[in-house]
């Protein structure tokens, strides 16, 4: 079943990002002596990542609407809960926001690894801003081409099939641990430092499968050197149609999302950074630019994107329990 990838003509990854629309790549500190007018949006990842640049494309549009400079710092690591700690640790006045995502918002925090951090609790929704479709990818030379392949061709082998991901407990992880379960496939887990060193290792066929975001495996697919198995979300991505989701190949009802979101530190006033939000996520531009970094747009505001964070939150709780600790 090999899917077609259909992300079109669009600018790379790279370029959208590398373009940033003004808003400034600050070394730690910068925004501090640039005075109060400026608001620091901490990303924790690395740059070039789709985190990366959808923080700087709605903190450009940020930054107009509210007549701010707005600065991005990248403090990655601790699977991006290092910098949403560093956020907790802000003053509550609105200067100082950072990007979320799923891994360490509501999964971290249920782990025995997790780092203390609380953002149900520490930190304030201000947006959900993107979905990140998930894929499970596999190299042309492995002939696996669907969901039921893989859980037969698992069960063959006494050492089943490896499968990367961007770290352990990461959504991506628990996705295919979740599909592993659901179809009875012997699947082993091989974390990796990101979702590039599985998809190289893939392409290199050392390594079976990887379960990445679409932003890390679009080179792949438009090259056909990777094949598209499975979307993991309820519905196909637009951005890659071609792909059938998990539930369509008969793993009925599964879905496993991840997202992007926006975060003040608890008890900053998020109203008036949601309402912006709002409007700049409601340009057709700003969406088009977002989609070329392989996300989708995706805004709920302050109060619909927290109680979407305690749906989840649960959600991926009761997946933990279920699948018990994973290493």
């Amino acid at each position: 079943m090999q899917a077609s990838w259909r992300l079109g003509r669009r600018a790379t990854v790279g370029a959208t990002v590398g373009a940033a629309l003004g808003v400034v790549l600050a070394a730690p500190g910068l925004a501090r002596a640039q005075g109060a007018r400026t608001i620091t949006i901490i990303v924790p990842f690395a740059p070039g990542a789709s985190a990366d640049g959808v923080a700087r494309l709605v903190g450009a549009a940020l930054g107009q609407a509210m007549g701010q400079t707005v600065v991005v710092e990248n403090r990655p690591g601790a699977g991006g809960s290092l910098g949403l700690a560093l956020l907790a640790r802000a003053a509550p006045d609105g200067q100082t926001l950072g990007v979320g995502a799923t891994g360490a918002v509501v999964i971290n925090p249920h782990t025995p690894q997790a780092t203390g951090l609380d953002p149900l609790r520490q930190l304030a929704p201000v947006a959900r801003l993107a979905g990140i479709p998930l894929v499970l990818v596999a190299g042309p030379a492995t002939g696996l081409r669907s969901v039921p392949e893989i859980a037969a061709r698992s069960r063959e082998v006494a050492s089943g099939i490896s499968f990367g991901t961007t770290g352990t407990n990461s959504a991506q992880h628990l996705a295919t641990e979740l599909l592993a379960r659901a179809t009875q496939a012997r699947l082993t887990h091989i974390p990796y430092r990101g979702s590039a060193p599985a998809v190289t290792d893939v392409l290199s066929g050392t390594l079976p499968l990887a379960c990445v975001d679409l932003t890390s495996a679009a080179g792949g697919l438009q090259a056909g050197t990777l094949v598209g198995v499975a979307t993991t979300g309820p519905r196909r991505s637009a951005l890659a149609p071609g792909i059938p989701t998990a539930a369509e190949q008969g793993v009925l009802g599964f879905s496993a999302t991840a997202w992007l979101g926006l975060f003040a530190p608890a008890g900053a006033d998020t109203s008036r950074l949601s309402a912006e939000v709002e409007r700049a996520m409601a340009q057709a531009a700003l969406r088009e630019r977002i989609l070329t970094l392989a996300a989708e747009p995706d805004f709920a505001g302050d109060a619909t994107f927290g109680r979407f964070l305690e749906g989840e939150s649960d959600r991926w709780r009761g997946a933990l329990a279920g699948l018990g600790t994973r290493e």
